[in-house]
């Protein structure tokens, strides 16, 4: 029986089989993340001046276009964030909105009251839901832990595509240093992988990816990024992005209403992330983003087990949940146990484009070594 381990700084634990702990007790994932922050976070004069300068370039960029740049919204409080920053600075943007089929309410007010009090045009997709049910109900019975791809493969797709539809290469994500600095690779998986996603629908679901957006291998790992030249700009790493003064800013100026944890904007990622991962896995998510905010300086180390300490689910709100998403995804209660049952497996157990992401970061290396610079998701 392997022995439990926790990190005495942040408060990952060995429920990642790779954690390493020093000498000290601290562990890989907040000594990395805390060697890479004054690299990646700006504030103060530094990020004032980083954004002004990305923003003018974007500017330049898409001056003959209707649009400066594009932005994933889910009406979480990053992407809700990223999209006022960018709309104060000036961005003429266009929302897009992928619509899964799971959106709770709160995300569905929190998008309108973006858009109508920032001016912002909103593009949504409503994604075929045969397709997405099958595609998720394959990867539960798959017993991966990262149930989450063909939702994220989708947004991936669709936020691309439409930007292609209209010709604009600038991406405004909510992707940020300070709320996601750790997540361990071992908690999940490369949501781009199509051959993953399609190995997993052929052997549990019908196969099929009719009415379902995606992006193959070539478009993902090099088109997009080295041939069609796109750049996402992070926003947020650009500014002193606190979690809790942002909520508390969409609050009162937006009306924006809070949804609970991390990504719980979608009714899917809120079961799947507070109920399958934890009890069949035997991991809780919150702990990689409570360490992120450790390590940004947001919470301290007891502020993080203290919220740790709160049950995941109230029970009446966990048997409500789980009704809603075993109706939705058509799955019965017995297949349910049998799936919760079923030893864990690993993404690496199927197909997948792993040496793909490694012939990328090749590319890129063989790149820059003859002086050729590579834009990079800043």
């Amino acid at each position: 029986m392997s022995i439990y381990r926790e990190c005495c700084r942040c408060v990952m634990d060995s429920s990642d089989p790779l954690i390493i702990l020093d000498a000290e007790g601290r562990c890989n994932h907040c000594s990395n993340a805390l060697g890479q922050y004054h690299e990646v976070v700006f504030s103060g004069q530094t990020g004032r001046l980083r954004m002004e300068q990305r923003i003018e370039g974007i500017r330049k960029r898409n001056r003959r276009r209707e649009f400066d740049a594009v932005i994933g919204l889910s009406g979480g409080v990053d992407s809700s964030y990223a999209a006022v920053q960018a709309a104060r600075a000036g961005l003429r943007l266009l929302a897009v909105h992928c619509d899964t089929g799971w959106n709770s309410e709160q995300a569905v007010h929190n998008i309108r009251a973006l858009v109508d009090k920032l001016g912002i045009h909103l593009e949504t997709v409503v994604v075929d839901w045969e397709s997405m049910r099958d595609l998720q109900a394959a990867f539960f019975r798959a017993s991966v832990p990262n149930c989450d791809i063909p939702q994220d493969h989708a947004i991936i797709a669709v936020i691309n595509l439409v930007a292609a539809k209209v010709g604009v290469k600038d991406f405004i994500s909510g992707g940020n240093f300070a709320s996601e600095s750790i997540l361990p690779r071992t908690w999940g998986h490369d949501a781009r992988d199509l051959l993953h996603l399609k190995a997993i629908a052929r052997q549990f679901g019908s196969g099929a990816l009719r009415g379902f957006p995606h992006l193959g291998a070539f478009s993902s790992y090099f088109w997009l990024p080295f041939m069609r030249g796109v750049r996402t700009y992070r926003i947020l790493n650009d500014i002193k992005y606190d979690l809790k003064a942002a909520r508390q800013e969409l609050q009162d100026e937006f009306g924006w209403k809070d949804y609970g944890g991390k990504h719980h904007e979608s009714r899917f990622t809120r079961f799947f992330q507070a109920y399958y991962l934890p009890e069949k896995f035997g991991f809780d998510k919150r702990r990689a983003h409570l360490s992120s905010l450790v390590v940004a300086n947001q919470l301290n180390r007891e502020e993080a087990c203290e919220q740790l300490s709160i049950p995941l689910f109230a029970l009446p709100q966990l048997a409500r949940d789980k009704e809603y998403f075993l109706k939705k995804l058509r799955i019965s209660e017995d297949e349910w146990d049998s799936i919760m049952k079923a030893p864990p497996r690993s993404h690496e157990e199927f197909p997948n484009l792993a040496k793909w992401q490694l012939i990328r970061t090749r590319v890129k290396e063989s790149l820059e070594s003859r002086g050729i610079k590579v834009r990079r998701n800043r």
